[in-house]
């Protein structure tokens, strides 16, 4: 059965996912629609996502760009109803816990097309972070539940999904290991901040979420912390972040930190593949940390991927300042686990898993 998909994306975790997903459909020779609501509209985080991962262009641009949660959920869910009655596609497909998703969810089941959620089941429990709400609400209005884990598979079980869940493995694998084995092929020097050399040690970090920024006397926590750390940290700048910092008159680039701009895809796995770690507060970062093998030290109090702790490969400090200097820095610059990983998130075919069950699951 040839399908219509129409896929909404509009930040740089989804673009990484998007790409597996329309090689697979494209390969099972389904029609892909692809929506992109502008929701990051800086070149760094989404035009270079296109390019250099091979996702063709997007098929319509909303442009939504930055606001408050309301006013960008409701300006997608506005620009989306004209195009969505237009397209009336098999499947509405949305990724992951953006304002987006949610957005494309309920502009779709509000016109009752059918729509499968991308990294469905995923839970913090932490019920202030906006990425909560929107995985929360999404998963219980659409109607296939995609989820990565097994662990996903259980949170959406206790929730009364489990009828509506497939565990197809995580889409994220796909194109990380592609790319990864693409860089080892050809290695080259990191694209690094000035003042960071690739040939000694170094630390990759991002930073950008509400919990982490919004506040200025925990943002400049969290950079102090950062500064201080006697190994060079190589801060891939967020636009949320350099702004935040503007606004709380709070310096960036001092220490040990030097700042860049965010990298696109394959950059940033070189990046993480040349350094002895990983500071972040991304979930996806999280992830691919682990993928690529490499310490991950999360700024948060909780993560949607528990299976990273599992050996210390991720370990959780969401107030590093109150460690002390010592524990923080070994903390920060641990050498990677002796432990296996294992596969917790599968072997890398998960787009293709993706395609085959919207076929099977579509409407007849």
């Amino acid at each position: 059965m040839n399908l219509k998909v129409l896929s909404i994306v509009g930040a740089r975790p989804q673009l990484v996912k998007l790409a597996p997903i329309a090689a697979a459909l494209a390969a099972q020779g389904h029609r892909h629609v692809i929506v992109h609501t502008g929701q990051h509209y800086d070149a760094d985080l989404s035009d270079v996502f296109f390019s250099g991962l091979g996702i063709p262009d997007p098929d319509v641009h909303l442009g939504v760009g930055s606001g408050s949660h309301g006013v960008q959920t409701g300006a997608v869910m506005s620009a989306l109803d004209p195009i969505l009655e237009r397209e009336r596609p098999d499947w509405v497909l949305v990724y992951g816990d953006t304002n987006s998703t949610l957005a494309g969810a309920v502009s779709a089941v509000k016109l009752h097309l059918p729509v499968a959620h991308l990294e469905a089941g995923l839970r913090s429990f932490n019920r202030r972070m906006p990425e909560e709400h929107n995985r929360v609400l999404t998963d219980h209005a659409a109607d296939l539940l995609l989820a990565p884990t097994e662990e996903a598979m259980r949170h959406l079980a206790a929730e009364g999904l489990a009828e509506r869940s497939v565990r197809t493995g995580d889409v994220m694998v796909d194109v990380c290991l592609r790319v990864r084995d693409s860089v080892l092929a050809d290695p080259a020097a990191p694209a690094l901040p000035d003042g960071i050399d690739s040939e000694q040690p170094y630390l990759v970090a991002t930073l950008h979420r509400a919990e982490n920024t919004d506040d200025a006397a925990r943002l400049g926590s969290l950079v102090d912390s950062l500064a201080d750390l006697p190994v060079p940290v190589a801060l891939l700048a967020h636009p949320r972040l350099v702004a935040r910092a503007e606004t709380h008159g709070i310096k960036l680039d001092r220490g040990a930190v030097r700042v860049g701009r965010p990298l696109p895809y394959a950059a940033m796995v070189a990046a993480v593949l040349g350094s002895r770690g990983v500071i972040t507060d991304s979930g996806g970062l999280q992830k691919e940390a682990f993928l690529l093998e490499r310490p991950c030290t999360t700024l948060r109090t909780e993560t949607e991927w528990p299976e990273t702790l599992a050996g210390g490969w991720n370990e959780l400090v969401p107030h590093p300042g109150e460690l002390g200097a010592a524990r923080w820095t070994a903390t920060a610059t641990r050498p990677a686990p002796e432990a296996p990983r294992g596969t917790p998130y599968g072997d890398g075919r998960a787009a293709e898993a993706v395609a085959a069950i919207l076929a099977e699951r579509a409407r007849g």
